[in-house]
Order: C-alpha cells, then sequence, then structure tokens
C-alpha cells in the first residue's frame, strides 16, 4: 500500500496539499477506505468560507473566519481528555471525531485559508504547533488546538515558558514555517513516537518508512528506520537505510558516524 504515497515524496515542496497529503498517508492504515468522503468535507469547509469571505479582509478577521468555521461550525478541537490517542494525528480519525492534536489541526487550518488564496503557515513552535494567518507585514497567531483563538504577544510568552523555562521569551526561531514536508514529518512523528511508547516496535518502524518514502532527503528518517530495523533482526535492511542515510547527508562528522555504524554492521558476520 505505500506505494500510493509515492508521489508525494517526488512532489515539490509548494506542489503538496497538506491535507490532502495527510489523508493519503492515513488511509494506510484504513484499507479500501474511500477518501471521497473526507475531501468532500474539506471542500465543504471551503466554499463555507467562501461564501463569508468578503467579510474577512484583514488577518485577523480572516483568522476569525477560519475559527467560525472550521471549530464553530465544524466543531473541530484539540482533544484535551485523551491527547495521547493516536487517531489524533491520523487525518481521517481527527475528521471523524473532530478531534486532533494541533499539529494536525493546524493542517486544516492552513490548507483552508491557502484554498481562500490567504497567506497561512504551520508554525515549528516547540511543543505545542501554532499557525501563522496573513501577509509578513501584518501576520496573527492562532492556535487550531485551542478553537482557533488568536495568540497575542502574552499569551505566546506563557506558553514558551510552561514548554520552555521560565526564562523563555519568544525569538523568530520559535515561528519558524515549516515547509509542507516538514508538517507531514511533524504529523508522522507523533505517530512513531506513540508507538514507540507505547511498545509497539512494528508499526513505529512502518511509520518511519513512510518518513522515508515522503521525504527521503531527511537524515533522521533513515536513522530511526535503521534503529529499528536493527532492533528487529533485520541487519541487511538496517544497512540499506543507513546507506540511503549516507547518499543524502553532507554534514562530515554525521558521515562519520553513518560510516562508523555500516563498519560495526559488516563486522558482524551477518549476512
Amino acid at each position: 500500500m505505500e506505494d500510493s504515497i509515492l508521489h508525494i515524496g517526488l512532489l515539490e515542496d509548494e506542489a503538496i496539499e497538506i491535507d490532502i497529503a495527510a489523508l493519503e498517508l492515513a488511509a494506510l492504515d484504513h484499507p479500501a477506505i474511500d477518501l471521497e468522503p473526507y475531501v468532500d468535507i474539506l471542500t465543504a469547509m471551503t466554499e463555507r468560507l467562501a461564501d463569508e469571505a468578503q467579510q474577512a479582509e484583514s488577518s485577523e478577521e480572516q483568522a476569525q473566519l477560519l475559527a467560525a468555521v472550521i471549530a464553530g461550525h465544524y466543531g473541530f478541537v484539540g482533544d484535551r481528555a485523551t491527547y495521547d490517542d493516536p487517531a489524533n494525528a491520523d487525518l481521517i480519525r481527527v475528521i471523524d471525531r473532530r478531534r486532533g492534536l494541533p499539529v494536525s489541526l493546524a493542517i486544516l487550518y492552513v490548507a483552508a485559508a491557502r484554498r481562500m488564496g490567504w497567506h497561512a503557515d504551520v508554525l515549528n513552535t516547540p511543543g505545542h504547533v501554532l499557525a501563522r494567518i496573513g501577509p509578513d507585514t501584518s501576520p496573527v497567531l492562532i492556535d487550531c488546538f485551542g478553537r482557533g483563538e488568536i495568540v497575542g504577544p502574552v499569551e505566546l510568552g506563557a506558553m514558551l515558558q510552561n514548554i520552555l523555562g521560565a526564562n523563555a521569551v519568544p525569538a523568530p526561531e520559535h515561528l519558524t514555517p515549516m515547509a509542507n514536508r516538514a508538517v507531514l514529518v511533524r504529523l508522522l512523528m507523533n505517530q512513531a513516537v506513540r508507538a514507540e511508547t507505547s511498545g509497539d516496535a512494528a508499526r513505529a518502524l512502518a511509520i518511519y518508512e513512510r518518513m522515508t518514502i515522503i521525504s527521503p532527503a531527511l537524515p533522521h528518517g533513515w536513522w530511526e528506520r535503521a534503529r529499528l530495523e536493527l532492533a528487529a533482526g533485520d541487519r541487511p535492511g538496517a544497512r540499506r537505510s543507513l546507506s540511503a542515510m549516507l547518499e543524502i547527508t553532507r554534514d562530515p562528522d554525521l558521515r562519520a558516524h553513518i560510516s562508523s555504524a555500516l563498519d560495526a554492521l559488516a563486522g558482524s558476520g551477518s549476512p
């Protein structure tokens, strides 16, 4: 089934529609599911936004309209009660349950905003993904997990202090826009971490395999894949993953680290 996501890894980043791609990733865990009803919901959200778009000219008004439609009308909210439920990182289940993680809900907000022709990005905020709506000259930040509420400087500072410590202050690196592929990787990372935490190494390995398919230039995905392949006794697979990682890595220290790992595997006497 992984063949169905090969095209994501081949697309230019700007050509990736993050909500559609996230549905395609989720479909791998739902064999034979028809994605059309889910795409219909995404289309209906966009159409409802379009019906009222003339009233949303400023960034703040656009953010408020997104919240009114996605959280207000469709009922998408953060899952505070069962935050670590794997369903929160599966966009099919997110749409079914109207519950999700910050990153999965940000995917819905940002994709809908972009279809409206609005500027929108998912931000690489530590610990709690935010979204940015509007142009660089006048953006607003929103918490898609918190019903799309606008996040001001005071709220942002408090959030970062809660995650990074009492001395944390907002800085540009806390609000870096993520590339589309990076958003999907972050979604998959949530799934992989939860799988390993629950003791399901096979599931975690499957997620990292998907990660290397959609983002083949990401060294971390290959390293984690090799680690889990080795733990499962698949030494040839681990060697292939490390070799793939070596092909895309230019950092000399990291290349030396990979080469040492490959030498260790070669010296193990395994087939």
